[in-house]
């Protein structure tokens, strides 16, 4: 997968509507919506990178890896990987 990167808030959220991620460790069938709930209601930053058999962007499969999400200072991240399960992680710079 090619690295991606966007900073259109409308664009990131129609891209994270269309990722879904199985397999073991964190799983979803929508990202946008645990971009919400981790308190990112506007994202202007997207980074997706990698590449994750367990993940499928708009049905198709494989998709990205790992995705970085930031809205001014909180950063939610994503990191998948075919071997180990799959984690987020959220931060809050003051």
């Amino acid at each position: 997968m090619q690295p991606i990167e966007m900073s259109d808030p409308a664009k990131i959220e129609a891209f994270l509507s269309k990722i879904e991620l199985t397999g073991k460790g964190f799983t979803t069938d929508c990202l946008l919506m645990d971009a919400y709930d981790a308190g990112l209601d506007y994202p202007d930053y997207l980074k997706a990178e990698g590449e994750d058999p367990n993940a499928s962007y708009d049905g198709k499969s494989p998709a990205w890896a790992k995705y970085h999400m930031r809205q001014g200072k909180r950063v939610f991240m994503v990191y998948g990987d075919p071997v180990k399960d799959r984690r987020t992680h959220f931060s809050e710079t003051p």
